[in-house]
């Protein structure tokens, strides 16, 4: 159930519960950052706290506040949150922990969380476990500690699951303004999609940071992605769990490449929801959206007065979806105009040091750079530090910065190689201009690739992500089986017979026609075991080889021939992001080479395609050195019959895999498959 935190978040009143040193750094927050509201301390003995005049209880406050600080024991904040909800407070921030966090190391915590909970009602609480919140626009702050912000007038609303990584973002010294920052708790409550829909809605805030530990209910995180694009505010996640650790082992090959990690980075992808891999590419990419919004394509431009420069922005894009495109004749015409012939032309520009100090020159030259077919041109300037030297030398380039920004319209960004090099107060002058000030090249490269990739996708046109609970209590399907079920939904398969003994088997491989392959039955990794024999070109071979295998049960099949590479697909259930299909290389190279690419089901076929072209084998499907290539027109509709399995199927199925899906010219055959589903 949804609640409103408008009143919490946007508050008009403020309570404080509690006397001890976090509740007097909440008033002492709020008053420095001149709250209009009034503040109203709780405490039963005390007269006063932290100099204003104390209320004995919440019965006589002058009226239910807005948003309250809880500051008292796990036992108290249970207490004061049932007075809140009951005298209609507008939402509380619960700072104690102890709750469901505290789950290991004391047994009352989940029953003291299911008490907060039915204690707080429709009232909307923060936490518990939780920081609070700093509203920079309205100076309205539940949060115990000091920070690094001011008030603002638009800005970036960030969501944190670490109160710690909190304060630090508060510190930035990289000109990003700050409109929220919010510490989610254990989100007994509310979620951070939740507290994300109600930032997006206040029309002040221009886009959204999540730092994202786990998603928790996938549904709601898939309605803040449609909200947010409704508004047409980028979101941009720094999720955690990249880590190998993260991944769980199991029977198949797709649940090891899917993992928890792959299942959240398909999430986000799904959605259009760039993922940075540092603080830094985080907060310079919520900048860039500040203020230019999500760019129109990965193509941008840079311009340096150092060949140095020049050679490392082209560097720092190499392995980043950006490019930089050559320049055009207009462009050259214009450029050659400003530079003269001495300086060569071309895309990243060393416009060397003859036009510094002159502002006009320096305006034009930029300018010229700054076509319309780019999203985004950065100008790279490194300001000296103000305590050793004298910057004034280097004016010359904000205004220039800023007249070519008003003069082309264009997307313009001045980046500093070092993030040091770029002083605060010179990076609001810029962000005053509409320019965006990037602290740091590779920071600077990340935000644009991440900015182009912000809004690429209309959740709206996606279909509702298919729902997936815990694992099931689940056995695996005999491959013959397994195909059967498959095939009855499209997939194709091999012609093929089973046997119970080695003459049945050899019998089995006359009916079908040689050459076969064998396997043998109730075997998890065939290969490794021994029970797998291909190319088999008579019935002698397939007794022979069937005596020596491992099993008493055997799978017999055509030999499919003419192969132009194989592929993995599968699907694995992924209790915290839904049911995750995998791409991947298929075969002895699903190990070798680790390359794969995932998608939440239901996928589109375009999705396909595109997660297909993400391959490193997908030049070997085009047809490598005149080979012929794949029919991909086969293997989506393939791995389109396994979605359809899948959503089928969903309340009891666990796993799918087909490894290896035999991808030749003429169609996409299913050589092996498992099937791990509930069976009862």
């Amino acid at each position: 159930m949804s609640r409103d935190l408008g009143r919490l978040l946007r508050p008009n009143s403020i309570a404080v519960i509690g006397g001890g040193a976090w509740c007097r750094q909440v008033i002492a927050q709020c008053r420095k950052m001149g709250f209009q509201g009034p503040i109203w301390p709780v405490h039963p003995t005390a007269s006063e706290v932290a100099g204003l005049p104390a209320f004995a209880n919440l019965a006589d406050l002058p009226g239910p506040p807005d948003a309250t600080f809880i500051g008292v024991n796990r036992h108290a904040t249970i207490e004061t949150v049932r007075v809140l909800a009951t005298m209609g407070a507008g939402g509380a921030v619960c700072f104690a922990s102890g709750f469901l966090e505290a789950e290991a190391e004391d047994a009352q915590g989940p029953e003291l969380q299911r008490q907060l909970l039915a204690a707080a009602g429709e009232m909307a609480i923060l936490g518990p476990n939780c920081y609070g919140f700093i509203n920079y626009l309205d100076g309205a702050l539940l949060w115990p500690d000091q920070h690094g912000g001011e008030r603002v007038g638009a800005g970036v609303a960030l969501v944190m699951q670490s109160s710690n990584i909190a304060i630090n973002l508060t510190m930035q010294m990289r000109g990003l303004p700050l409109a929220y920052i919010v510490a989610a708790g254990n989100q007994a409550q509310t979620g951070i999609s939740g507290i994300g829909m109600a930032l997006l809605d206040d029309p002040r805030v221009t886009a959204l940071g999540l730092h994202i530990e786990g998603f928790g209910d996938v549904a709601a995180f898939e309605a803040l992605a449609r909200h947010a694009a409704r508004l047409h505010k980028p979101i941009v996640a720094l999720k955690v769990g990249r880590s190998e650790q993260a991944r769980a082992a199991t029977i198949s090959h797709t649940a090891s490449l899917a993992g928890g990690d792959a299942g959240a980075a398909a999430l986000l992808a799904r959605f259009g929801i760039p993922r940075l891999a540092s603080l830094p590419e985080f907060l310079e990419t919520l900048k860039l959206l500040h203020v230019a919004g999500p760019l129109a394509s990965n193509r941008i431009a840079s311009i340096s007065c150092s060949g140095g420069e020049a050679s490392l922005a082209a560097d720092t894009a190499v392995g980043r979806n950006v490019v930089f495109p050559a320049l055009n004749a207009v462009q050259k015409a214009d450029l050659r105009a400003a530079l003269g012939p001495m300086v060569a032309l071309a895309n990243p520009l060393d416009y060397h040091t003859y036009i510094w100090r002159d502002t006009g020159a320096m305006t034009d030259a930029w300018a010229a750079m700054m076509d319309p077919s780019l999203a985004l041109t950065l100008l790279v300037v490194d300001f000296p530090r103000a305590d050793r030297c004298d910057p004034s030398d280097w004016d010359c380039t904000i205004g220039a910065a800023l007249a070519a920004k008003a003069r082309t319209g264009a997307n313009v960004a001045m980046v500093a190689s070092l993030p040091e090099l770029m002083p605060e107060a010179v990076a609001a002058r810029l962000i005053a201009g509409g320019v965006v000030p990037l602290c740091g090249l590779a920071e600077a490269i990340a935000a644009a690739e991440a900015a182009a990739f912000a809004g690429s996708v209309e959740p709206d046109d996606l279909p509702p992500l298919l729902a997936a609970g815990g694992a099931r209590v689940a056995g695996v399907l005999a491959e013959a089986d397994a195909k059967a079920r498959l095939a009855a939904f499209g997939v194709r398969v091999p012609r093929s017979a089973r046997a119970d003994s080695p003459d049945a088997a050899a019998a089995a491989a006359v009916g079908i026609g040689f050459p076969v392959v064998l396997k043998g039955e109730g075997i998890a990794h065939k290969t490794e075991a021994g029970a797998v024999r291909l190319n088999l070109l008579d019935a002698g071979a397939v007794r022979d080889a069937a005596a020596a295998m491992p099993c008493e049960s055997f799978l017999i099949e055509e030999m499919v021939t003419g192969i132009v590479a194989e592929l993995l697909v599968g699907v694995v259930r992924d209790p915290a992001h839904g049911f995750v299909l995998t791409l991947a290389a298929g075969g002895v190279l699903t190990e070798l080479l680790q390359d794969s690419a995932s998608l939440l089901v239901p996928a589109r076929a375009v999705d396909i395609e595109a997660a297909l072209d993400r391959l490193k084998i997908a030049r070997l499907l085009a047809g490598y050195r005149g080979q012929p290539g794949a029919d991909r027109a086969a293997i989506v509709s393939a791995v389109l019959a396994v979605q359809d399995y899948v959503i089928a199927h969903a309340r009891t199925l666990d796993e799918i895999e087909i490894n290896p899906l035999l991808c030749g010219p003429d169609g996409a055959i299913a050589a092996d498959a498992l099937i791990r589903e509930d069976l009862r």
